[in-house]
């Protein structure tokens, strides 16, 4: 196996910005063992640390997708190398704020020349990956270079992953809070808004830093962005099983599957986003988010079980199993 080929192969943009998020992770890991800076409790360097491991995954998956165009592929290299630059400017402006001891996002220290610098290039950087996330999201809706399983995965993890980036969004549209924290060097620093629901900042998770004490709209931000590689992992596991499964050589069964587990991600998500906005942390689920979940995993274990037995009570068509990775 070369280690290098999606380098040589997929998306160069994209996939330099995966290497500069690889070396984002190195320096953070460094940098939670060497700098003892805190911002609310924890290492300044955990944010920059999660979003090099997030930019590393999405992207990748991104640079992938992008050599499956089959129509608009001048387009799609433009996009993919609009949200590169975006998402480098971005997790850029993040990383220098982590080095300074002080927030990155949400920040309104009019005073610090930096910041204010800062705050312009997430502005920008934001507004950049929202736009070329809709035009990939276009692009790869319109294709058919997959087979049917892989392309449902692709559409519903691309609509999913494009509905978790205006969760944060209509969050800070819709909520402010403003208040007045204290960052790694001592300086008071006005924040206008915060991660939390019912509490603004919130005791976090360990690493995630998700709040414990009340809702976290970063909770349904991750599911949603990521949802795309939970599906392309259900649509490559289908294909390993249908190896040893007659039922699951049908290619249409296999794409009805994935059609069940897009519905269930979107519920899933439905659901972390309406548990988030009543200001109930991940981890402290009240009854009614305990049955609604209860209710999403019995509708969709009904679904799965009922494509599964109209599968194996008519003749398999099975499709030539390396179709989905080696297709034009």
């Amino acid at each position: 196996m070369n280690l290098l080929h999606p380098w040589r192969t997929w998306h160069r943009p994209l996939m330099a910005n995966v290497t500069l998020m690889l070396g984002l992770v190195l320096v953070s890991v460094a940098g939670l063992l060497l700098d003892d800076q805190l911002l609310l409790g924890e290492s300044v360097w955990v944010k920059p640390l999660k979003f090099g491991i997030a930019f590393t995954l999405y992207n990748g998956t991104l640079a992938w997708l992008l050599t499956k165009l089959r129509k608009a592929r001048r387009t799609g290299w433009w996009a993919g190398t609009v949200f590169a630059v975006a998402a480098t400017v971005e997790v850029a402006g993040i990383t220098v704020q982590a080095a300074r001891g002080t927030f990155s996002h949400f920040n309104a220290n009019v005073d610090d020349p930096v910041t204010v610098a800062m705050t312009q290039l997430f502005t920008y950087g934001v507004a950049g990956l929202l736009i070329t996330q809709l035009v990939i999201a276009g692009v790869l809706l319109a294709q058919r270079a997959l087979d049917q399983p892989f392309t449902r995965a692709v559409r519903w993890g691309i609509l999913l992953s494009t509905v978790g980036m205006l969760v944060p969004i209509w969050w800070m549209a819709t909520s402010i809070h403003e208040r007045t924290v204290v960052d790694a060097n001592g300086t008071d620093v006005t924040m206008y808004q915060g991660h939390g629901i019912g509490d603004p900042d919130g005791n976090g998770m360990f690493l995630t830093n998700w709040s414990t004490t009340g809702g976290d709209f970063r909770v349904p931000h991750f599911f949603g962005l990521h949802a795309v590689h939970a599906l392309l992992l259900t649509a490559l596991l289908l294909q390993v099983l249908a190896r040893h499964s007659r039922v699951l050589r049908d290619e249409a069964v296999r794409a009805r599957l994935m059609t069940v587990a897009g519905a269930a991600c979107t519920g899933l998500l439905a659901l972390l986003a309406w548990q988030t906005g009543r200001g109930q942390s991940l981890i402290h689920p009240d009854a009614a988010t305990l049955l609604a979940l209860a209710a999403l995993v019995v509708v969709t274990t009904g679904a799965a079980t009922a494509v599964l037995k109209s599968g194996a009570g008519r003749p398999a068509h099975p499709q030539p199993l390396e179709h989905a990775v080696h297709s034009r």
